[in-house]
């Protein structure tokens, strides 16, 4: 048997829960205390209990919810499906929380692919490019005339969550060790930003003015000037002030990257 013909059956027999090609077995010498098909089933019992321990450090929140039992089913079901095919398992549980919408009725679906998805965009933030966030000591520095023109994008680690349960109630809850509060449908959306500022992830929930401020600096290409005549509606001769107050607080968060004229 060809070593390449040998490696290929022993991924065939850890990845498809087959039993394994005869030609391996019969390749494998066993031992005084271990024979062959025993040992076999280590390597194979061995991978999938890797694959579902990556799937439980990602998903913890869903993990605790669901309980060892039920967690470890769902997640051998996702893993049939979609079998790891990069050579890293950080991207293991990429599919998740589209798996989750497929395999449940959507009663159960929506509420725990939602929170998939905010797990999931913890990881994409926490192994995100640094990128070149602007910074307050930066925007001193500017002349007065550069001010109206100033526009922004968001720093690469920045993902921008939409909440329409208490996903982030309940993956604080699992964070914390605090009681976890049972999933209910939030009346109205909740904005959830999540980032990383250096070597520590963040994240923080956004009132409705603000978020709506963010998506038109950072989804609509507002300029300083146009945020400015933008939150007039709402704060008259203030919104200069609010405007900048915002600012400050997006730019010492490091969510910010100036676009150059």
């Amino acid at each position: 048997m060809r070593l390449n013909d040998w490696q290929l059956a022993f991924e065939a027999f850890l990845l498809d829960e087959a039993v394994a090609d005869p030609a391996l077995v019969d390749s494998l010498v066993g031992g005084p205390t271990l024979d062959v098909d025993t040992g076999l089933a280590i390597y194979h019992n061995a991978y999938r209990a890797r694959l579902l321990e990556v799937l439980r450090s990602d998903f913890p929140t869903i993990w605790h919810w669901l309980g060892d039992e039920e967690f470890d089913l769902l997640a051998s079901a996702y893993l049939r499906q979609h079998p790891s095919t990069h050579y890293s398992l950080r991207w293991l549980g990429k599919g998740f929380e589209g798996f989750i919408r497929e395999h449940l009725v959507p009663a159960q679906s929506a509420p725990l692919a939602e929170l998939a998805a905010l797990e999931w965009a913890f990881t994409l933030a926490f192994d995100a490019p640094a990128g070149a966030p602007s910074s307050i000591e930066t925007m001193a520095t500017l002349a007065p005339e550069e001010w109206p023109g100033l526009r922004f994008k968001p720093t690469p680690s920045l993902q921008w969550f939409e909440c329409r349960f208490n996903s982030l109630a309940q993956w604080r809850a699992v964070k914390e060790q605090s009681a976890f509060p049972a999933s209910v449908s939030l009346a109205t959306p909740q904005i959830c930003l999540i980032w990383r500022k250096g070597l520590v992830s963040h994240y923080r929930s956004l009132p409705s003015a603000e978020g709506e401020a963010l998506n038109g600096v950072l989804n609509e290409n507002w300029s300083f000037s146009e945020l400015c005549a933008q939150s007039a509606v709402t704060y008259g001769e203030g919104a200069p002030l609010q405007a900048v107050t915002w600012l400050k607080q997006w730019l010492q968060d490091g969510l910010l990257e100036r676009l150059q004229s």
